[in-house]
């Protein structure tokens, strides 16, 4: 590992807004927030009180929850922080590196209502209670392009599936990516299932999709990857569904038959060349 990761690593440890492997945080993360607003040193995860879901009228009013997952740097969590202060934002990743970035950020801008969380994604249900997450951005994960791999893409029903033990009742999960193929995917996964399609686009940045009443500002975030533009071309893909149907296992086969039907293994390499022709 180079000296500037190890650096990295070590300066998150020390972080209050980076939590890694957090243990016992479902139901707590209200309260975590309230101490991170206190600029508390060393937060006490065990001594975090519980809190209710904020609808009895005894209960304090929860601010939303929304998850940012596989982060990276985490765009997304500290951009959102900065357009919505009656929300929290936690940010999700393996890449301890890469979140510092965030974290950092986050602590220089005094944003006390955004957080990161280090552990693999496939551990989420671990770190949230039921109903404790409002929506959920996935911004530019791997693709996933191998059909071998399908199940690792973040918007599989094996996924769907572990978010739907903490997302509330009709929670929103939107996806950014500049893979067709993943896209495309999402789309079959959406409609196999019945579920919900709010909003989706091929190319997010047109001015036909800009100026129409589809457009959420939240989509003007853009994250790193995004900025270096992969693919060779701005053409960048939009889903944003709700998740509220039950997930059939027995649909799983079902989908593996289908995608196999229409995908093509395809590598960042080929998708630059596509995107290429496609401008020309």
């Amino acid at each position: 590992m180079g000296q500037k990761k190890l650096i990295k690593f070590a300066a998150i440890k020390d972080y209050e807004n980076v939590l890694e492997y957090p243990q016992g945080m479902p139901g707590k993360w209200a309260a975590y927030f309230k101490e991170l607003e206190k600029n508390t040193v060393n937060i006490n995860l065990d001594t975090l009180a519980l809190t209710g879901s904020g609808q009895n009228q005894n209960e304090e009013i929860v601010k939303p929850l929304v998850l940012e997952l596989a982060c990276g740097r985490g765009e997304y969590a500290v951009g959102l922080g900065r357009m919505f202060a009656d929300q929290n934002f936690v940010g999700l990743d393996l890449k301890g590196n890469r979140i510092w970035k965030g974290a950092s950020i986050a602590n220089r801008d005094g944003l006390k209502h955004v957080a990161f969380v280090r552990t693999q994604i496939d551990q989420v249900t671990q770190y949230f209670a039921k109903d404790e997450v409002s929506e959920i951005w996935i911004t530019f994960p791997d693709p996933q392009l191998r059909l071998s791999k399908a199940k690792k893409r973040l918007t599989h029903p094996k996924f769907l599936r572990l978010y739907q033990q903490f997302l509330k009742p009709n929670g929103i999960v939107h996806l950014k990516t500049d893979s067709p193929n993943l896209y495309l995917f999402t789309k079959t996964v959406i409609e196999l299932f019945g579920l919900t399609l709010i909003t989706t686009t091929d190319n997010l940045y047109s001015t036909e999709f800009l100026q129409s009443d589809k457009w959420d500002d939240r989509c003007s975030i853009k994250t790193y990857y995004e900025g270096l533009n992969i693919a060779s071309s701005n053409r960048i893909h939009y889903i944003q569904f709700k998740l509220d149907k039950e997930l059939p296992f027995e649909l799983d086969d079902k989908l593996k038959d289908i995608i196999a039907e229409f995908e093509v293994t395809e590598t960042h390499e080929s998708l630059a060349r596509n995107g290429k022709q496609a401008m020309e």
